[in-house]
């Protein structure tokens, strides 16, 4: 089984503006730690289940296998949204790895990486990824 393993200067890469609320700021005044997991949740539904979720009635799933966070710098409350970029580095039949970064113009605030897994719910193990799945995601790799 190959995985494909592309340089980050020839990503196209999926862009997600999140709004920081109140409610992520914790008693130091910054983004709390756990919040930007949901950060990543947000910009991860919205790149992988905006597409129809079902092929010949039977829902393909995907799971979470794995999350690292890197904290670069302190992200407070503000009026404007921070970009959550994210992109494929690694690409098998039955899993893939997604990078991100938690960014504005001027800052980086956090990279991070999330395994995930196709699965069968129904089944209750992995699945293979089909050709369509495939080359959705190989969209976010590297240019051919």
């Amino acid at each position: 089984m190959t995985e494909l393993r592309h340089p980050p200067e020839q990503l196209t890469r999926f862009v997600f503006e999140r709004k920081v609320r109140f409610a992520d700021i914790d008693s130091f005044g910054h983004v709390n730690n756990v919040r930007f997991l949901d950060y990543l949740e947000d910009a991860r539904v919205s790149m992988l289940w905006e597409r129809p979720r079902e092929t010949a009635g039977r829902r393909q799933d995907l799971v979470v296998a794995r999350h690292e966070i890197d904290y670069r710098r302190p992200l407070t409350f503000r009026a404007d949204p921070v970009r959550v970029e994210v992109w494929v580095t690694e690409i098998s039949r039955v899993r893939f790895t997604l990078a991100y970064e938690i960014r504005d113009d001027e800052t980086l605030y956090v990279e991070a990486r999330t395994v995930m897994v196709a699965y069968d719910a129904a089944a209750a193990r992995p699945r293979r990824l089909d050709e369509d799945e495939l080359a959705y995601l190989k969209r976010f790799s590297a240019a051919p």
